[in-house]
């Protein structure tokens, strides 16, 4: 397949980015799929270029992730972005990118939504564990660091709301939500902060592999076969744990 990935890039200098993205972001998920596909990254800088409509045309599956430079993009790139969701390309929208302008303009809602930047824990609960998006991730799988997301979201009741996150803070959020435009498929993802190695977390990996190949219609629609066994089965907390029992570490003691 052909994905292209967009950054906007931006914050290429904040410390804690470098940090946590050396090569930015856009390189680190492009790690995640260039050993099985063809991928070309784009930033602000080089949109015009890299997003435009002979390029879109050949695509398969656009990822974006964007922050703060939302208003930069061209409203023509946006036009005809959407244009090719409607007509087939898949899209996934990445953490800020709910606020871009091809996600707001696809749901035709504000897509606003609570937040906090305050260094937080997150489970991420597989809520559709039939859905080819969840397979072989791990139940609750739990991330050190992440901003808050909080509902409530401003989007129009998705397909399938596959993942949910729920905060050290006790806010949930619908984490990982699916939508149909036209003969397109589109899905959003919420975990993805700039000053944290979301995209290195092996189940993150998974899901967007998993979530490309959705969104390219490879594979089924939703949930015609066994589903994620790893999520269906009692999950029995350790006897020690430290503040409440949904955001324990393993073999952590009082």
């Amino acid at each position: 397949m052909k994905i292209i990935i967009y950054n906007e890039d931006v914050l290429q200098n904040l410390p804690a980015h470098k940090k946590a993205y050396a090569n930015g972001i856009h390189n680190e998920l492009k790690s995640i799929f260039e050993a099985e596909h063809e991928v070309t990254t784009v930033t602000l800088a080089t949109i015009n270029e890299g997003l435009s409509r002979e390029e879109l045309d050949k695509a398969d599956v656009l990822i974006w992730w964007g922050h703060i430079a939302h208003d930069k993009v061209p409203d023509e790139i946006n036009a005809y972005v959407c244009k090719r969701v409607s007509e087939g390309m898949g899209a996934i929208f990445l953490h800020s990118a709910h606020f871009s302008k091809p996600f707001t303009t696809l749901c035709g809602t504000p897509c606003s939504l609570r937040w906090r930047e305050a260094n937080e824990a997150e489970r991420v609960w597989t809520t559709d564990p039939f859905h080819p998006i969840a397979q072989g991730v791990e139940q609750g799988f739990r991330l050190d660091h992440e901003e808050m997301y909080g509902e409530h979201f401003y989007i129009p009741t998705p397909d399938a709301v596959v993942f949910t996150g729920w905060f050290e803070g006790g806010e949930v959020f619908r984490s990982g939500c699916c939508f149909h435009k036209g003969e397109g498929r589109y899905f959003y993802f919420q975990p993805g902060h700039e000053t944290f190695p979301i995209y290195k977390d092996k189940n993150v990996r998974r899901i967007l592999r998993n979530a490309v190949d959705w969104v390219a219609k490879k594979g089924p629609e939703t949930s015609d076969f066994v589903g994620n066994k790893d999520c269906l089965h009692p999950i029995k907390p350790p006897e020690k744990f430290k503040r409440n029992r949904f955001f324990y570490k393993e073999k952590e003691t009082e």
